[in-house]
This record gives structure tokens, sequence and C-alpha cells, in this order.
């Protein structure tokens, strides 16, 4: 397993929203900052429980794969409160279980660059959604990080091909 940078990050108030994650020490490009943790749920139990609730377009679900979900609801650690951006510092990968196990597949927070002490950490949750876009939709998933390119929405533009990892964290 790789050494992670869990040590060097904090959680404290965001200017994108509520709270954040923040670099205490330099991080380096391509570094292996933090496992994204929380129960592992079927889609249906996560539906099942938060499929009738009034959306605040903010949730502490990671699609796994196509039969988990990660809820940082319940056992989540920091990397819950990593934000959104339009012009992310990191990435979230996908490792997948060599034994094909997707309940063993894991989500990990690496840098896309160099990150700086005092620099909020962010990626991109890449939310793609079945039904059309709609302005409601588009409110709901607003985008607050101030990138110079924000495009004003968590939405991602629909792909022909079928999206690898959506993502949504308060």
């Amino acid at each position: 397993m790789p050494k992670s940078a869990k040590d060097r990050i904090e959680r404290r108030q965001s200017a994108i929203h509520g709270n954040g994650v923040f670099a205490t020490a330099a991080i380096a490009k391509g570094e292996y900052i933090v496992r994204y943790k929380g129960r592992l749920r079927s889609h249906a139990e996560v539906d099942a429980d938060y499929g009738e609730l009034e959306g605040s377009g903010h949730t502490f679900l990671f699609t796994l794969n196509d039969e988990y979900v990660i809820d940082a609801n319940f056992d989540g650690n920091i990397a819950r409160w990593i934000n959104h951006s339009c012009s992310p510092n990191c990435e979230a990968i996908l490792y997948e279980d060599e034994q094909g196990r997707r309940d063993r597949d894991k989500i990990r927070i690496h840098a896309l660059r160099d990150i700086a002490p005092g620099e909020e950490l962010s990626f991109n949750y890449g939310i793609v959604l079945q039904e059309r876009h709609t302005p409601a939709l588009k409110k709901l998933w607003a985008c607050h990080c101030g990138a110079p390119h924000c495009t004003g929405t968590l939405l991602q533009p629909k792909r022909r091909r079928k999206s690898h990892v959506v993502m949504s964290v308060d």
C-alpha cells in the first residue's frame, strides 16, 4: 500500500463550501494523499435511504463501481471534506481489486500537481446524472469553486460511454 500524505492535511472552513481539506505541508505532484473511506453499500441500499430525501446537492456518497457506493456518512474520514473544483489540484483514482472482488475496490486521492502548504485540496467530482440537466438540477448542483473557467455546476456533460466514478461530497 502506498504511503499517504494524510499527516500533512487538515480539515477547516473553506471559501468554496463549508468544510474543506487543506495541506499543512508541501505535497508533491502524483503523491498519494488519502483514501476515501466510508461504509460500503449497494446502490439499492443508498437509493432506499437517500432517494426520496430533498437534496441539497451535497452528500458524502462516492460511486465505487456498478455494484457499490462508499457512504462516508458512516465511518467516513477526512477525504469526505475535499471540495469540488473545475480546476482541481487532486484526482480520485479507482484502484480495482486484483482478484476482481468489487467489494475490495478503493478510491484514493492523488495530487495532480505540487500543492503548497495552506492550499485547499480539490478534485472534479465528475457528477453525471441520467436525467436531463435542467436549470433546477444545475442550481441544485451549483459550483462555487471560483476557478477562472468554472462551469457553474458540478454536473458533467453527458458522454456516450459510461462514466466510471461519480462523486459528491459536502
